[in-house]
């Protein structure tokens, strides 16, 4: 997810510093950015080799890499978190780098299912703390969530905003509510798919083709939560379940914990609901034929 926001960020003109805990993730990292500019190149350039080539290389010298955030967010205008779902980790780095960064530069995180505010509690900036929810793959989505919690500035809102539309997103405006707009809606969804097929009311193949062909989704409930990652969706019932266990919708599945126990969490495993020939980083839907 990083990766892919720091590619969005190059190709529309910043300089961008990748950040993470070992060389080797960074080398991959780059070596990702550089084969999805090249998908990009051969639909855009498909006629001009050449420019195609000049717009990779421009693009990758936009991107630098480091394993020291705290080194880097001294020069930073944008710190934007895209780390593990865990809270205390989170907050952790956000509150070593607070004391490290220019008092205007503005905190973000990428967090799908955690409250903004929870986050930015563990900083001194909690007027320039605010969430920029990217979807997978982020060079495809279009979507990007604003997150403003109670404390954020007018003014921070609208530089998120305006980094969002600069990105070429569409942006909308979120309350820092548990999963926004798009988690809140899809994350029951997906789980309650998965108790319909528990309750042997249908299997998964008949469920993913009826919301397929009934109601035009692009892929089935199963299919959308092993690519997601079934650890994920897990992770996010079992964070709203603690904060509001009295909410049927936030119920567990047996099913999947049983398979997220076992290590089966979907594509990004080779087996989770399917079973998948290889294990290979995430593409887009279209991209996976």
């Amino acid at each position: 997810m990083g990766a892919g926001i720091a590619q969005v960020a190059a190709s529309t003109g910043h300089s961008v510093t990748l950040v993470d805990t070992s060389d080797d993730i960074l080398k991959k990292s780059v070596k990702g950015i550089e084969g999805s500019l090249k998908r990009v190149v051969k639909k855009k350039f498909a006629d001009k080799p050449e420019a195609g080539e000049e717009f990779i290389q421009k693009v990758l010298q936009n991107v630098s890499t480091s394993t020291d955030a705290g080194s880097v967010v001294q020069g930073t205008d944008l710190v934007l978190e895209a780390i593990i779902e865990n809270l205390k980790i989170k907050q952790d780095l956000f509150g070593r780098l607070d004391k490290l960064a220019p008092a205007h530069t503005i905190f973000a995180s990428n967090t799908s299912s955690l409250p903004i505010s929870d986050i930015a509690s563990s900083t001194n900036r909690l007027d320039r703390f605010g969430g920029l929810h990217f979807f997978n793959p982020v060079p495809m989505m279009k979507l990007v969530e604003v997150i403003a919690t109670s404390a954020t500035s007018q003014e921070t809102f609208d530089s998120l905003l305006n980094f969002s539309k600069v990105l070429g997103k569409t942006p909308v405006s979120c309350k820092d509510t548990p999963g926004f707009i798009v988690n809140r809606l899809l994350v029951p969804y997906l789980l309650e798919a998965i108790k319909l097929h528990e309750r042997g009311h249908g299997s998964k193949e008949d469920i993913d083709i009826a919301m397929k062909l009934g109601a035009g989704y692009p892929m089935g409930p199963f299919e959308l939560a092993d690519y997601v990652g079934l650890d994920t969706v897990k992770f996010i019932i079992d964070g709203w379940s603690a904060m509001d266990s009295s909410n049927p919708l936030f119920a567990q599945s047996e099913m999947l914990n049983k398979l997220v126990a076992e290590g089966k969490c979907g594509k990004k495993t080779g087996e989770g609901f399917y079973k998948y020939n290889s294990v290979s980083l995430q593409q887009a839907p279209s991209e996976r034929e």
